[in-house]
């Protein structure tokens, strides 16, 4: 997997109130397992949803395998997961099973095709159990582990991560790390919970719209720290 981020800068509105968010990212990824890192509004959400055309840059491009994310938003998201911080935001059917399924419905698939797939994921994510109940009266952690689920069961070749376990206590944020860590895809994780990061190949850390530090888990963790005592008492 191969991503290309090129000369990116992305501004949210128009006129007086428009806000520049990113600024002239340029960065190329194949590692296994990316994590980014930075303060609230340093921009890296809007990195992430960059990364599978959520969002469309302002000024320059974004590659997914090849894939403009501009002119070929179709298949990139076909190769792109995304999960969010809020299960919420991505649980759209009534029911768990139904929500797993929903991924699959323009996969032409057949329907024991489907059934197979669903049930498959959600024997995985310890769901089975939960199949007809209603998606939304889950636990917290199996919220964020359905919308993992319903996102993997389309078999992404890339999975984008947008701090899944900053709502979830601690015990339910292990869970979804080791669920993370056994992944066989790429995987880009935002997180606030560093420790995640330790076996990562690579971590970005951004401030104010730019990465600042590119490198290592210890190296990009200490440079966070960093940012984040300046101008501390």
């Amino acid at each position: 997997m191969l991503i290309e981020v090129d000369g990116v800068s992305h501004t949210y509105g128009d006129g007086p109130l428009a806000r520049t968010v990113l600024r002239d990212v340029s960065v190329r990824m194949t590692e296994h397992r990316i994590g980014v890192i930075g303060a609230n509004g340093s921009g890296k959400s809007t990195f992430a949803r960059l990364l599978n055309g959520l969002v469309l840059p302002t000024a320059g491009t974004v590659r997914v395998d090849g894939h403009d994310t501009r002119t070929d938003g179709r298949a990139v998201r076909r190769r792109v997961g995304f999960c969010f911080t809020d299960p919420d935001a991505q649980i759209v059917m009534p029911t768990v099973r139904e929500d797993v399924a929903f991924g699959l419905r323009r996969r032409g698939l057949a329907k024991h095709e489907v059934a197979a797939r669903v049930g498959a994921a959600l024997a995985a994510y310890d769901l089975a159990g939960h199949a007809d109940h209603p998606a939304h009266l889950l636990s917290g952690g199996q919220k964020q582990l359905l919308a993992l689920a319903s996102v993997l069961v389309t078999e992404p070749a890339l999975l984008v991560m947008d701090e899944p376990t900053t709502l979830l206590d601690l015990r339910n944020a292990r869970r979804v790390a080791r669920v993370v860590a056994d992944l066989p895809m790429p995987v880009v994780l935002l997180t606030h919970h560093l420790d995640l990061l330790a076996d990562f190949d690579r971590v970005l850390v951004f401030e104010a719209g730019r990465i600042v530090h590119d490198g290592p888990p210890a190296e990009a963790v200490a440079t966070y720290r960093d940012l984040m005592t300046r101008d501390q008492p």
